[in-house]
């Protein structure tokens, strides 16, 4: 099994754990320095990981269009793809398309992800090759 075929499982058990909403699981799949990077600027693993568990977040739904771009180099895997998810936001529903992009990296024989940056989807225009 190559690196990339090894993330693509184990990005898709994330997004499964996201949607099940389990504070405890979603933490494990990564880095413990891992942060988010969007448009409100950087969120640490502690403050997402607590509003999961506080019930502030939750996630819905999560799906990704097509196939993910993947690049690797040695114990790095970067996955860039559009994914559509739904959820609540202090109990507020909320839809949101996105372009997202996960470092993957391998520490002690499992990978985890230590970053994840996304943007707003614009329009329905496809992903560029």
């Amino acid at each position: 099994m190559t690196a990339e075929d090894e993330v693509h499982a184990v990005s898709a058990a994330l997004d499964a754990a996201l949607v099940g909403n389990d504070a405890s699981t979603i933490s494990g799949f990564f880095a413990h320095d891992w942060i988010h990077v969007g448009p409100d600027g950087i969120t640490p693993k502690a403050a997402l990981i607590g509003w999961i568990a506080s019930g502030r977040l939750a996630h819905h739904s999560m799906e990704t269009a097509g196939v993910p771009h993947m690049v690797s180099t040695g114990d790095t895997v970067l996955v860039t793809a559009r994914r559509m998810s739904t959820g609540t936001w202090d109990g507020v529903p909320y839809s949101a398309d996105e372009w997202i992009t996960d470092v993957y990296v391998r520490a002690e024989e499992n990978w985890r992800c230590a970053l994840s940056q996304k943007t707003t989807a614009d329009g329905d225009r496809p992903a560029r090759s």
